[in-house]
């Protein structure tokens, strides 16, 4: 049965949004109710938060931009994270996660449901781990009643996507944890269910109570970004066999939500080396059947620490060029502190960076029709159009200031090349 048929959340929104989708992704609104079904496209909208703007992933619409915000044990304050999360609008990302672990996560939560129209993705391991701490119990040690009804509670108050490590298997963390890795475990939440398998020598309660997890999504269209708890956080790791080992589960699990009328993107990789990006996103795209694929990155370098804005933006661009559909920025602070406003101001220009020169290489007439506009403002030395051309226009305006009426910029002035390269009167 069609996945819009069994999934009545899903069905509602589409029939007040599908007309506007349609315009803005330059698709019909037959093939986006197609590719829904087939499970290439994701619709990111639950009806409970108010005011959402239903957003698709998976190509051929836009290739979305999403931001992580959110507390950490060493620095969290409702104010300061109420204004990443405008600065992240502002700067033009399509989605934001919360990955609070630290303060009244419900409080920050709700109120980042009431702050944004963007879709909000949450991980909600981070929550019954951080209650287990709290309650004096290991963060591992939690029953599996206790993260469903997590996951059941978040998507009451509205979250629209869920990272949930469904397929991490107890091989799949051996396979990590034998010694074979450069770097072991990187994901929090995978090193949380890697531990609790360990500890209770049994199977990830994510993937024996699946039916219960699609259960819920069912019913709030929650889409299950199904992650990647196993992905290499050293290049030297990439395409591993722990790594293989999820994505191929994933496939399977893909396949099952659609059976039973819910939407799934797929997580995935972090560090992969510049000549593996195109293998390594090909790859996961056949073993989990189209699905939408959600990047971090990918990481290019592991050399890039302060800069891995840089590296992951490098890596995004490929790998939208080869099929990845939603890139997860990474920020100046990646690996070394909490990021502040202006890191997520700069993530989200680096990623979008990335999405317009993957969707200009793709031949995307949006994106192409961006690229001319912007070299025939140069050309006519049109500041004003330079500046709503460019990705940052308020960048562009602040540095063009006191040349931008005149004929030259700043850089060239009486040997402006354009200049001189005019017929002379």
């Amino acid at each position: 049965m069609p996945i819009t048929t069994t999934n009545k959340a899903l069905s509602g929104i589409l029939d007040r949004h599908c007309a506007e989708l349609a315009a803005l992704e330059h698709m019909s609104q037959v093939e986006i109710r197609s590719r829904i079904n087939q499970g290439s496209l994701a619709l990111l909208a639950n009806p409970a938060h108010k005011n959402v703007r239903p957003t698709l992933i998976g190509q051929p619409a836009r290739v979305k931009v999403n931001a992580n915000i959110g507390t950490s044990p060493l620095a969290s304050g409702m104010a300061e994270e109420t204004d990443k999360l405008k600065v992240a609008e502002t700067a033009g990302a399509d989605a934001v996660m919360d990955l609070s672990t630290a303060g009244d996560l419900d409080a920050i939560r709700v109120r980042m449901l009431a702050e944004t129209a963007l879709p909000l993705g949450t991980v909600p391991i981070y929550a019954v781990a951080g209650a287990c701490a709290k309650d004096g119990r290991d963060p591992s040690g939690f029953e599996p009643g206790e993260l469903l009804e997590e996951v059941e509670k978040q998507a009451r108050q509205g979250v629209d996507f869920m990272t949930l490590h469904c397929g991490l298997t107890k091989r799949g963390a051996e396979l990590a944890q034998d010694g074979s890795r450069m770097l072991g475990i990187v994901s929090r939440g995978g090193a949380i269910l890697a531990r609790w398998m360990r500890r209770r020598g049994e199977e990830n309660p994510l993937l024996t109570h699946y039916d219960a997890l699609l259960d819920i999504a069912r019913a709030h269209n929650v889409t299950l970004s199904l992650g990647d708890g196993l992905r290499p956080g050293a290049g030297c790791d990439a395409g591993d066999p722990a790594q293989w080992e999820e994505v191929l589960t994933l496939g399977v699990l893909a396949r099952r939500a659609w059976a039973a009328g819910v939407q799934v993107m797929i997580e995935g990789p972090g560090h992969v080396p510049l000549h593996l990006v195109q293998a390594q996103i090909q790859g996961i795209k056949r073993a989990t059947f189209g699905a939408p694929l959600y990047v971090l990155g990918p990481l290019v370098t592991d050399t890039a620490a302060g800069r891995d804005h840089i590296a992951g933006a490098i890596g995004g661009a490929l790998a939208a060029q080869y099929g990845a559909d939603f890139l997860c920025y990474l920020t100046p602070a990646e690996h070394l502190c909490l990021p502040d406003a202006r890191d997520v101001h700069e993530g989200v220009l680096a990623s979008r960076i990335a999405a317009q020169a993957g969707e200009a290489a793709l031949g995307r007439p949006w994106a192409v029709k961006r690229e001319q506009e912007m070299s025939d403002a140069r050309m006519k030395l049109d500041w004003k159009r330079m500046a709503d051309s460019a990705l940052d226009p308020c960048l562009v305006r602040a540095r063009s200031q006191g040349t931008e009426h005149g004929k030259e910029c700043g850089m060239c002035g009486k040997f402006c090349a354009i200049r001189m390269a005019e017929p002379e009167v």
